[in-house]
């Protein structure tokens, strides 16, 4: 520091009257001092300034162990303090559980404010898919915002836990409301069932269609369709949901689902897409229709199929669909707009995902629109299979009645 030497050497050759060697190093000492302190200030003002314009935000922090400086930005998120959720949750009381699924156990919560919340409490984050699906959650919610799909409040991380904060769904789930209601409680009527419908359908297209990357749900079912409080449809769990890349194939390393609502294509190869979807989506209003599981092993003892599609499609067959509507609509119901919701139902259950409709083209057909033309085309392919598949079963028996024959002559001949 040129400068300074220069000053003291000034106020050596100047000889101030009265002036003392003691005041002369006080006089050094305080503008040393002050000038430490406006660097201090302008350091403090510039880095202030650059943390600005790098837009950090430190409730956005995810405090990952092994991994500093992570963070997520997406949408207006609450990063919530764990001692916040032990307390809405009465500690994770066991009382307070709403649902387990495949990455961790849901509790309903109270926060301070009086809030009602669902806190979802991931197990084994640690592991390669746990705090992968965190993030992916996160994410993915972040970014799909429609009203017929679950709103992700806000988050909690430690170093040994992750938790996502949703809204409280009071009417819990259309597995819930079709199989599990206690004594009391209402069921789901015919006009709430058609409602529901269209709401999932729609929640579904938003993540298919409007969401870049398009988002593929995978585990579409009864369980995983919310309720709220005036019974709207909110798509939820996303927690097998992926991000798809539309320029590229997506071939999953493990098939994740529920069985009975897997599509086979998906069960057979690993590849999933949003027909993946689409297919699941047509076990749920079956399950809407009948209120019945997608796979049931109590339909053996009545010698019917264990697989509801299976089941569904004998009774069109027979034109009997009126023996498997759920009972406890007690007969309200319109007939036609049953069969249309099955006819949608068998449509998106197609076994080829090339002929299932998109996501769109369900909303479409529930409205009323292009159903019966679709419907007329699926009959005329579907009678076409069920002769070939009749003509090869013929074919096969004469087969073996023939191999049957030639063998018993060998046997006479040889005698």
């Amino acid at each position: 520091m040129k400068w300074l030497n220069c000053f003291c050497s000034f106020l050596d050759s100047n000889d101030l009257s009265g002036t003392t060697k003691k005041s002369k190093v006080g006089i050094i000492v305080g503008v040393v001092g002050g000038i430490l302190v406006v660097l201090l200030f302008g350091g403090l003002l510039f880095f202030l300034y650059k943390r600005r314009q790098k837009g950090y935000k430190g409730d956005v922090f995810v405090d990952v162990e092994g991994e500093v400086d992570q963070r997520i930005a997406f949408g207006q998120l609450t990063r919530f303090a764990w001692r916040e959720l032990q307390l809405a949750t009465d500690s994770f009381n066991e009382k307070n559980v709403l649902g387990q699924g495949g990455f961790g156990k849901v509790y309903k919560g109270v926060l301070l404010n009086n809030t009602k919340v669902a806190v979802k409490r991931l197990i084994d984050f640690e592991s390669p898919g746990g705090d992968a699906a965190f993030q992916r959650e996160v994410e993915m919610i972040s970014v799909a915002v429609h009203r017929n799909l679950l709103r992700l409040i806000g988050f909690c991380t430690t170093p040994t836990e992750r938790l996502l904060v949703y809204p409280y769904m009071p009417n819990l789930s259309v597995a819930y409301r079709l199989r599990e209601v206690k004594p009391g409680e209402l069921v789901l009527d015919w006009p709430q069932r058609k409602r529901i419908a269209l709401g999932a359908a729609r929640g579904l297209e938003y993540l298919h269609e409007h969401c870049n990357p398009k988002i593929i749900h995978r585990d579409v079912k009864a369980a995983n369709v919310l309720l709220d409080e005036d019974f709207e449809a909110v798509v939820g769990d996303f927690g097998l949901a992926k991000l798809v890349d539309v320029r590229r194939t997506d071939v999953t390393t493990q098939v994740r689902g529920t069985m009975g609502h897997i599509a086979p294509e998906y069960l057979s190869t690993g590849k999933s897409s949003e027909r993946t979807d689409v297919f699941g989506y047509g076990i749920m209003l079956l399950e809407l229709v009948t209120g019945q599981r997608a796979i049931d092993f109590s339909r053996l003892e009545d010698e019917d199929d264990v697989l509801l599609l299976d089941y569904v499609k004998k009774l069109e067959r027979e034109k009997n669909l009126d023996a498997i509507v759920d009972h406890n609509l007690d007969k309200n119901y319109n007939m036609e707009d049953v069969e249309a919701m099955i006819q949608v139902a068998l449509l998106c259950t197609q076994a080829s995902p090339e002929d299932r409709p998109a996501m769109s083209e369900v909303v479409r057909m529930l409205e009323g629109e292009g159903l019966a033309e679709r419907w007329e085309e699926w009959q005329h392919v579907e009678v076409t299979r069920r002769q070939e598949y009749e003509r090869l079963q013929r074919r096969f028996y004469r087969g073996e009645d023939s191999l049957h024959n030639q063998v018993a002559i060998e046997l006479s001949g040889g005698r």
